[in-house]
């Protein structure tokens, strides 16, 4: 047996063929659904294709698109993507073939989303207004629930005219059918509500109804909630009822969702653990025989395998990851892992996109949703080129000028590479970071680029090459303030990297993404994030998922913090306003549980012995402080640049040298890698 076959017989559940209904699928590895805004902008159906086939070429058994609302009333927004016109869906033919050409089978998910739809008409089992959506729903009538039935049936069948091998039903993540599951949402005395039995009812007969019409040979997953994670949730018993209800209903697969989109637990970010929820599959799986996937926060080939071979799941559902890696599966296979471009749960590229009305990507993979838009042509003629700086842009930069070919030296005047990934890693959770770091030396190796560490790179060493990459990043600013030299003062970069350690109370000047980091880096312990039992004692989570909504207590309440802080900024906005959409309410609610005091609209005074003297509705007043935090911006790095261009030499700035704003690896990464598809 050779090294190859040694290392892929380690995955041998995650790679096994599983039967599911009227399909084999050929690993147990399923492409979660996920909104992609693909279906917008120019040639819709080709970049769709492209991205779907591209996962499908990695070996992944099972695709499952973004959410197609069954009506009008069920759009996540207006003119958002939806499946009752025959004629449209059937436009959607070239993506299900250039899935199949490459040996996976695809599932349209069918999604109605009820009172968190963002359109005027939005409808609901009661009208009870989300605290996500401006808009109050009115309240189904009986008439509307059957039409609704019906309309998913429609949907159903053109998807399966259209070509694609099933649906998936949407429902969870507190989405119309899940609403009415429970009695947070669902207030109503007639058949639709009241007992568990009238609350069960609509996805069930969903379900059913599907079946009649479609026949045997169409593949059905419904996607049920395992832990709602609000109050007035449902409580395991009856997630395992409806469970059976769904099997019995003529459902081939259940999928596990974890959370409303209001819940204020964290499910899916970086701060959660790897695996956290895998305890809430196994509840399910408990209760029925049909096959179950288990969701959320799974991201290496190790913790898949080990969810199945536990008998926790029968497959392992990957979305975010899917846009890390596409080839994930393939790379497994082969016995490669180390070559695997691990999805980081930043959200920064995905969900942040897609809630900025953006076509989805991925900050550690800039191709993702974008397919179209780059070559892998290797360069006929190779360029000799010199990339100097070592984190994120350079490290991309320099891993895929080798990948085409080029002939590449990296330098790095630290004794080790990453740059300023070495400094977010050290925030909770961002630990992630390591897998970038370990994918971009993988890829250095395997490509052949040269790597000098300890090396300044001067103007003098780069003459000889046709090219320059200047990667060489940013340095933290200090402010104009009397007593900045004062020895309570340390920059963000010596506190995250352990440089220094802070006293028992800090005052931290910004409160950007680095001051938010930094203060969470103070004042919680490592454990948080790494271990999920203190991860669920922190937010409140039944770690054995049974409690109504699968919460202990509520997710709001305060922790004992590790350190008193002081966050403040000059402009008198919201701090974290910057923050990203999907993360920055988790950063705040876990800075707030810890007691860290938000101070805005300051004017900096001076610093001594006292700490910091600042100036508050033109009051003067002192925060008391043993360690001053500067997190006050960057200035970019560019000597280098001015001193090649004066000698004529070819060079480009990427990254931080080019523009100096908080520490921003998805800019810096995508810059890295489309200047060198320009090479």
């Amino acid at each position: 047996m050779n090294q190859n076959q040694k290392r892929t017989s380690a995955f041998d559940n995650l790679l096994s063929p599983l039967r599911v209904g009227a399909f084999e699928l050929r690993n147990r590895v399923i492409m979660g659904s996920m909104h992609t805004r693909l279906e917008s902008g120019p040639d819709p159906i080709t970049r769709q294709a492209a991205f779907y086939a591209e996962r499908a070429r990695g070996e992944v058994a099972l695709v499952i698109t973004g959410g197609f609302s069954p009506n009008s009333e069920g759009l996540l927004e207006p003119g958002g993507p939806r499946m009752d016109d025959a004629v449209e869906t059937a436009t959607l033919r070239p993506i299900c073939d250039a899935v199949h050409t490459e040996g996976a089978l695809i599932c349209a998910q069918l999604l109605h989303a009820g009172r968190y739809a963002k359109v005027e008409n939005c409808v609901a089992p009661s009208p009870i207004r989300s605290p996500i959506n401006k808009f109050v729903p009115r309240e189904l009538t009986h008439e509307d629930i059957v039409r609704t039935i019906n309309n998913f049936v429609t949907a159903a069948a053109n998807a399966q005219a259209a070509g694609f091998d099933g649906v998936e039903v949407m429902g969870s993540e507190g989405y119309l059918l899940n609403e009415f599951t429970v009695p947070h949402t669902n207030k109503r005395t007639d058949d639709w509500g009241g007992s568990v039995e009238n609350r069960h009812r609509l996805p069930v007969e969903v379900v059913r109804a599907v079946r009649d019409h479609c026949g045997p040979d169409f593949m059905i997953i419904y996607r049920i909630s395992a832990a709602d994670l609000i109050e007035n949730g449902a409580p395991a018993e009856e997630i395992a009822l409806l469970a059976q209800k769904v099997e019995a209903a003529g459902a081939d697969m259940l999928n596990t969702g974890i959370g409303w989109h209001e819940a204020r637990v964290p499910t899916i970010a970086y701060p959660v653990p790897r695996g956290a929820w895998r305890q809430a599959a196994a509840n399910v799986k408990r209760a029925v025989s049909i096959p179950v996937v288990a969701s959320n926060r799974i991201n290496t080939p190790e913790l898949a395998e080990d969810i199945i071979a536990s008998g926790d799941a029968d497959l392992i559902s990957m979305a975010r990851p899917m846009l890390a890696d596409p080839h994930f599966v393939r790379k497994t296979r082969q016995g490669r892992t180390d070559e695997i471009n691990t999805c980081i749960a930043c959200n920064q590229a995905c969900l942040d996109y897609i809630f900025s009305e953006r076509v989805a990507g991925c900050l550690v993979n800039p191709r993702a949703g974008r397919e179209t838009e780059f070559h892998d042509n290797v360069a006929t003629v190779p360029k000799k080129i010199a990339v100097v700086g070592g984190g994120a842009a350079g490290l991309a930069s320099a891993a895929e000028a080798g990948r085409l070919g080029h002939d590449v030296t990296l330098f790095e005047a630290a004794d080790t590479l990453g740059g300023q990934l070495n400094l977010a890693r050290a925030a909770p959770g961002k630990d992630e970071f390591d897998e970038t770091l370990r994918y971009f030396l993988a890829q250095l190796h395997k490509h052949g680029v040269v790597v000098k560490l300890g090396t300044a790179a001067s103007a003098t060493d780069l003459g000889g090459f046709d090219h320059v990459v200047i990667a060489t990043g940013v340095t933290p600013r200090f402010p104009d303030v009397p007593g900045i030299d004062h020895p309570k003062v340390a920059t963000y970069a010596q506190i995250l990297s352990g440089e220094r350690r802070a006293g028992a109370r800090v005052a931290v000047m910004g409160a950007g993404g680095i001051g938010f980091d930094v203060a969470e880096f103070l004042v919680t312990a490592p454990a948080e994030t790494e271990q999920s039992a203190v991860f669920f004692s922190v937010w409140g989570v039944d770690g054995k998922f049974t409690r109504p909504g699968a919460l202990s207590g509520d997710p709001l309440a305060p922790v004992p913090g590790t350190r008193a802080v002081t966050v403040l900024q000059r402009k008198p906005s919201k701090p974290g306003k910057a923050l990203g959409v999907s993360t920055g309410w988790i950063l705040r609610n876990a800075l707030r549980k810890r007691g860290v005091k938000m101070l805005t609209g300051v004017s900096y005074d001076r610093i001594d012995d006292t700490g910091l003297h600042i100036t508050l509705d033109g009051a003067p007043m002192s925060v008391e402080a043993d360690t001053i935090v500067l997190c006050t911006g960057q200035e970019p790095v560019r000597a280098l640049y001015q001193a090649l261009t004066d000698q004529g030499v070819v060079a480009t700035m990427i990254g931080g040298a080019k523009e100096a704003s908080e520490l921003d690896a998805l800019r810096a990464i995508d810059e890295g890698v489309r200047l060198v598809q320009t090479f």
